[in-house]
């Protein structure tokens, strides 16, 4: 099989990438190690930024987000006894879309064939090859079968556990990570959630959220040692401790009701650079992780698939190589304020092992000042 774009990886970004390829006109061919199922089935974020909604849009895609999502001007900051709220309308001029990355996700799977967006499920043993040069190629296995796929450009939109960034020589890329103390202990629940904004909260046993998937649907965390595990807690404990860090005006709205799903994920901050590599391109997780604080991880990927799209459309479209050569800087840039935003709400909201009297101090000052949104 030959074609302009190979895009590794069925993820949202992926998928947009594609979509936003195929209204162009470019020949593409998306490669996804998991199943179709498999991937519904991953629960990720739900905060869509701006960027995001208007990619959906640009595609014609974003008529069952605006009708089911929940448009949020803003946030609120609690440190146990207070709620401050963040003006995130009056701050940026714009609002947030409170809907899942699953269903964003349903809404571009489920677009594809009409849209002439080929999506093969179910490879195995992914490799790509030739790089370097003109003409790189994957390689898999479908049923049984070997196949491979002949392209100008791929296009690594498969995590940060996919074989895109290892394929990238080590002396050829720098990577900056930072490991963080703890982890995030999440339930989803079908219960109605506690506040009709985000809650993040800072109490001296450590970091809680309040967020929600919809009007009926709650999803909760709770900063938990890295050593934790989920058989440590049963429903009735975590609903106890959510209520005691939200506070006893917002946790004593919390609905209670048995979990959907439980788990504990790690906070790590991960760049690699450069984003290119010959003929093959990063985006998303592939290329960088953010810590879920700041909720950047779906809107970053978004916005890198904004300027991939642009550069390939470039390319193509006008044969200008500057536009591919350019667009690992152009994403790096925005990618490197993200991080920060996104460490300094950690650092904001969370117990570190090595905080003392002092840093609490800081934290309880900064957010009664309403720390400022920068990014």
């Amino acid at each position: 099989m030959k074609t302009q774009i190979a895009i590794v990886g069925a993820g949202p970004a992926g998928l947009l990438l594609g979509h936003l390829l195929r209204a162009e006109g470019l020949e593409v061919v998306i490669v996804e190690r998991a199943t179709a199922d498999y991937v519904l089935a991953r629960i990720r974020a739900g905060v869509l930024e701006r960027t995001t909604t208007d990619l959906m849009d640009r595609i014609g895609l974003g008529e069952r987000m605006h009708r089911d999502g929940l448009p949020h001007g803003g946030f609120h900051l609690a440190d146990g006894q207070r709620l401050i709220r963040i003006d995130i309308a009056a701050l940026t001029g714009r609002q947030v879309m409170v809907y899942g990355q699953t269903e964003l996700t349903r809404d571009l799977m489920d677009a594809a064939p009409e849209r002439g967006l080929p999506i093969i499920y179910g490879a195995r043993d992914v490799a790509l090859h030739d790089l370097a040069s003109d003409a790189p190629y994957l390689t898999f296995v479908e049923d049984g079968a070997p196949r491979r796929i002949d392209a100008q450009f791929i296009c690594g939109c498969d995590g940060f556990h996919g074989p895109s960034r290892a394929a990238i020589p080590p002396a050829a890329a720098r990577t900056y990570e930072k490991i963080y103390p703890f982890g995030w202990l999440g339930i989803l629940a079908d219960v109605p959630p506690c506040d009709d904004e985000l809650i993040y909260a800072n109490h001296e046993r450590g970091f809680a959220l309040a967020s929600m998937r919809s009007e009926k649907r709650s999803r909760y965390y709770i900063q938990v040692p890295l050593d934790q595990k989920i058989e440590d807690w049963p429903d009735d404990r975590l609903w106890d401790e959510l209520a005691v860090r939200l506070g006893p005006e917002a946790g004593g709205r919390i609905t209670r009701g048995p979990a959907l799903e439980k788990s504990i994920a790690p906070l790590r901050s991960f760049v690699f650079e450069p984003m290119r590599h010959g003929r093959l391109l990063l985006a998303g997780d592939s290329a960088h992780i953010v810590p879920p604080t700041g909720a950047k991880g779906l809107n970053l990927a978004a916005s890198d698939v904004h300027y991939l799209s642009e550069a390939l459309t470039g390319y193509f479209r006008r044969a200008d190589p500057d536009a591919i050569a350019g667009y690992s800087d152009r994403a790096l840039a925005r990618i490197w304020k993200a991080e920060r935003f996104s460490w300094q709400l950690t650092r904001l909201m969370h117990r570190f092992p090595d905080n003392d009297a002092f840093d609490r101090r800081m934290q309880l000052d900064t957010s009664k000042n309403r720390w400022r949104l920068t990014a």
